[in-house]
């Protein structure tokens, strides 16, 4: 009983969201839930196994810390970049 209830709370999220991300109607988006359903299933798939790779490199690394660290670091750079509105050349 708990499990449905919670699989039908989470596909009601999920066809909401679609319905305000999207602009779907709310019929069209309740017509595409199992497709909805089966995505977010992959993706939360994806998420989980390249945080598992991502963890067995980083234990496997002499120095881990130092790699977070340099990855926040470019991360940040990224950020205040961003917000001072720096254009990267093109080609």
């Amino acid at each position: 009983m708990r499990a449905a209830l919670l699989s039908g709370l989470v596909t009601a999220t999920l066809v909401l969201l679609a319905v305000g991300v999207f602009e779907l109607s709310l019929e069209g988006a309740a017509v595409l839930a199992p497709v909805l359903v089966v995505v977010a299933g992959a993706a939360a798939g994806l998420v989980v196994l390249w945080t598992k790779v991502g963890w067995e490199a980083l234990r496997n690394r002499r120095r881990p810390w130092l790699v977070v660290a340099l990855g926040l670091g470019v991360l940040a750079l990224l950020v205040v970049l961003s917000l001072l509105g720096v254009k990267l050349p093109r080609e």
